[in-house]
């Protein structure tokens, strides 16, 4: 049996991350499940010491699982945090899209979430279905934000860091901003944009680039999906929004949710 820290088992592998691998484990001193997060030292990315160290940043924070310990073997850096339950892609994977009023739902409660790393000075810049997952508890109707690989901070001194140049697309091409696809610095508009394609995913069920590998292409596909006649007039409000953010710009979080909120009860009046 793989033993951690003296005291938590590896029970199964749940996943990868950009990093390496996930698993379910127990401590086997209170019995409870934990996430296991495993990256080979031999990768020298650090990933996860990063991650750790974000983790405890935002501790406390609403929607972020607590890291409970990081350390390393010979092997392995490992990192133990909160189990928590489905992710909204596997969730997803058991239906053809979302209605309208959870896709808003869900879109409140992950603005609230975002605005609260924004806060903090950081951007995730991996905003993605993967990446938000559910509590594990029926109880708990919280959703929760994971894989801080790439997250960064946006301020150096207190001050908003300058407009530059990437070598490479940062995120996934599915939900990457078209800033990530033209190879320019991300900021706090980025990952809400990113959060817009996700949005549209869960209610059109699929997004008109997935299976599309050319940059320049998906690039296009998403400068066009305003034009979507089947996206709802109140996605088109916020992608417009968020696409003529400034790079240094604090984006108005409460005018996007208040626009959400209104349009929810407008449809629960109507129903």
């Amino acid at each position: 049996m793989n033993l951690i820290n003296k005291k938590y088992s590896l029970l199964e592998k749940i996943g990868e991350g950009s990093f390496g691998s996930i698993y379910r484990g127990q401590n086997l001193r209170t019995r409870e499940y934990v996430a296991v997060k495993v990256e080979p030292i031999e990768n020298k990315t650090k990933l996860l010491k990063n991650e750790s160290v974000i983790y405890q940043y935002l501790n406390n924070s609403l929607g972020i699982p607590s890291v409970k310990w990081f350390g390393k073997d010979d092997k392995n850096y490992y990192m133990i945090i909160d189990l928590l339950g489905k992710s909204l892609q596997q969730v997803k994977n058991n239906v053809d899209s979302f209605s309208l009023q959870l896709v808003l739902k869900m879109g409140i409660i992950i603005l609230k979430l975002l605005k609260s790393i924004h806060e903090k000075g950081l951007v995730h810049r991996d905003i993605k279905p993967e990446n938000f997952l559910l509590g594990i508890k029926k109880e708990d109707n919280n959703i929760y934000i994971i894989d801080f690989g790439f997250c960064k901070s946006y301020l150096i001194n207190n001050k908003h860091i300058n407009i530059k140049k990437t070598k490479n697309l940062i995120g996934s091409n599915t939900y990457a901003s078209i800033n990530s696809h033209n190879f320019i610095e991300l900021s706090r508009r980025d990952d809400l944009e990113s959060l817009g394609y996700m949005l549209i995913y869960f209610y059109l069920g699929c997004l008109p680039w997935q299976d599309i590998v050319v940059n320049e292409d998906i690039k296009a596909l998403k400068e066009r999906i305003v034009e979507n006649d089947k996206l709802p007039k109140v996605l088109e409000i916020y992608m417009n929004y968020v696409k003529n953010l400034l790079f240094d710009e604090t984006p108005n979080y409460t005018f996007i949710i208040d626009i959400f909120k209104s349009e929810i009860e407008l449809m629960q009046k109507n129903n």
